[in-house]
């Protein structure tokens, strides 16, 4: 036996309930590798996959987590072996696979990568899919030709996890970071990772009739879509490129094709759930060594299986900052 966040829903009711219970290997769904498990941590999509009114949750039991780092158990795949230290993000994992928040975790081998030199379960649960992600847009947008001292780059939803973690990486390699946030309370936090400047959303949210301001940004990380990207790429620099993470702002693109035809900006999608593999050791890699430890530390806000509902609720409201860490064994 074995602790779970398990999702349920009574049948005749339809209401859905959620709490660590305990259950047993067998319970797993099908997989080559079984990875006891030791740090998960919490996304915006768990929050959605939470079971609560207006959740995407269809289908119960369900165990969470897009997220996982840790040892592998048992093995039918000739890649990994007993005691080999794992993580996984994405594959839908946590979605339709059940996923990290549990003290074991049975998936596909593919799904998962070894565990970068110079972290460990807990550091890479810091990082996750929104770290994953963070890096997934940095490389894209460097390699459309990026470079330090080229100006200002500006990361929106900064006090996010995704954009916590790309102002970090950022800041380290040299980029002047311009970093948005509608939270003021939150700017020593994000001078602390290395942003040079800090921008108020209200700033960005303004709605805009002109098609094209003033050049401005070199780049940007954007987190949250709708009306503030649309009003981002009118001021973006000529050639530059916007690598777009999520829509934390609403799906809706209202915007003009004046920047793409008059300035040639770039309009990157960044889709972290399917990479495939070398795409993934690639930002590992990357991540490994040029996301500066102690700043990822500091993003870290710690947590255990019994915190996770309250967390995913709070992050769908945009009310958590930084990186919650989940050791689910505490």
């Amino acid at each position: 036996m074995f602790n779970a966040l398990l999702v349920e829903q009574n049948e005749e009711t339809k209401e859905t309930s959620i709490g660590v219970k305990q259950i047993t290997e067998d319970q797993l769904p099908e997989g080559n590798v079984t990875v006891a498990v030791e740090y998960s941590t919490v996304n915006f999509k768990d929050g959605l996959f939470m079971g609560g009114p207006g959740g995407q949750l269809r289908v119960f039991p369900h165990i969470g987590g897009i997220d996982f780092a840790g040892t592998v158990e048992t093995s039918q795949d000739d890649r990994y072996a007993p005691g080999d230290k794992v993580v996984l993000t994405g594959w839908r994992v946590g979605e339709t696979h059940w996923g990290g928040f549990a003290q074991k975790a049975r998936v596909n081998a593919d799904w998962l990568v070894p565990m970068p030199a110079g972290l460990d379960a807990k550091m890479a649960m810091a990082v996750g899919t929104a770290g994953f992600t963070a890096m997934l847009a940095v490389m894209a947008l460097e390699d459309q030709g990026l470079k330090p001292g080229a100006g200002p780059v500006l990361v929106t939803g900064a006090s996010g996890g995704v954009g916590s973690v790309a102002t970090a990486i950022l800041a380290n390699l040299g980029y002047e970071v311009a970093a948005v946030t509608g939270r003021p309370e939150a700017g020593e936090y994000l001078r602390d990772l290395g942003a040079s400047q800090i921008v108020a959303r209200e700033e960005l949210n303004e709605v805009t009739k002109r098609p094209l301001e003033r050049e401005t940004w070199a780049g940007c990380v954007e987190a949250v879509g709708g009306e503030m990207l649309a009003r981002i790429l009118g001021q973006m620099k000529y050639g530059a490129s916007v690598a777009s993470i999520g829509l934390a702002g609403g799906a809706g693109l209202p915007a003009s094709v004046l920047p793409f035809i008059l300035r040639g900006v770039n309009l990157l999608g960044i889709e972290s759930v399917m990479q495939p593999y070398e795409n993934r050791l690639r930002a590992w890699e990357r991540i490994a060594r040029d996301l500066p430890m102690d700043k990822l530390a500091a993003m870290i806000q710690p947590a255990t299986l019994a915190d996770v509902p309250a967390l995913g609720r709070d992050i769908v409201k945009g009310k958590v900052r930084g990186r919650v860490v989940v050791d689910v064994n505490a």
